[in-house]
């Protein structure tokens, strides 16, 4: 057996997913009506939206406190499998919000044998949310939630990363992972979900900057990105 398939793990990830999709149902249909009222393509709103983000990245995902924005079973059980194949034992999360993809990653550390994820989330009622789902799963002793902007809140993960998630404000990924840049292990995955800016995939996909990359096909649309650290 598995930490995914224990009763705490499990029923806090099917309820967290039921909740999620609910919570955020609303949003993506407006999105959808959007994109169809203004006769546009999902690029350009999300170009609208890196650029509000560059503008006010706080203010942005501020107005998002009460969305989910998780996700999905399938992208969290690939998670949770390179972690464990990775055999990870430090793992740093950006955008933590409900704890979702915390929890499938907290999974794996425990399957481990242990271990620390340390994660960064800007919103305050999401972190404690967090914690709380972390705890009904009973994961909460794996995980570090740091409350804040993760430009400040990662400068110091204390020793070496084996897996580095991206899951938060697109335009902050290049910046988030030049930071954690220096305590990666070789061979650490990088996963970013939503990997839409220009900045981060130029970077990753030049390997003279010491990473192989390609697009995920999981979640297709959802701008899944895998990198590898190979420097």
């Amino acid at each position: 057996m598995n930490a995914l398939t224990t009763p705490p793990v499990a029923g806090a990830l099917e309820r967290l997913h039921q909740v999620a999709d609910a919570s955020d149902r609303e949003l993506m249909e407006a999105t959808m009506v959007a994109i169809a009222a203004a006769n546009t393509s999902t690029g350009q709103v999300i170009a609208g939206l890196m650029a509000d983000e560059q503008a006010d990245y706080k203010g942005v995902y501020h107005g998002y406190a009460g969305n989910f924005l998780s996700v999905s079973p399938a992208y969290g059980r690939f998670l949770y499998m390179m972690a464990r194949a990775t055999k990870a034992r430090r793992i740093v999360e950006f955008g933590s919000a409900m704890g979702v993809s915390t929890i499938y990653l907290a999974a794996a550390l425990r399957d481990n044998g242990g271990g620390q994820l340390i994660g960064s989330e800007l919103e305050s009622s999401k972190a404690m949310r967090a914690q709380f789902h972390l705890a009904a799963a009973d994961l909460a002793d794996l995980v570090d939630i740091r409350e804040g902007d993760a430009l400040e809140t990662l400068k110091d993960v204390g020793g070496p990363v084996d897996l580095l998630l991206l899951d938060g404000a697109f335009s902050l990924y290049l910046p988030v992972l030049k930071l954690i840049e220096p305590w990666l292990t070789s061979g650490a995955p990088i996963l970013a979900e939503n990997a839409f800016a220009p900045d981060y995939l130029a970077y990753v996909g030049d390997p003279a900057n010491g990473y192989l990359s390609l697009a995920l096909p999981i979640d297709e649309g959802r701008g899944n990105a895998f990198a590898v650290r190979v420097a």
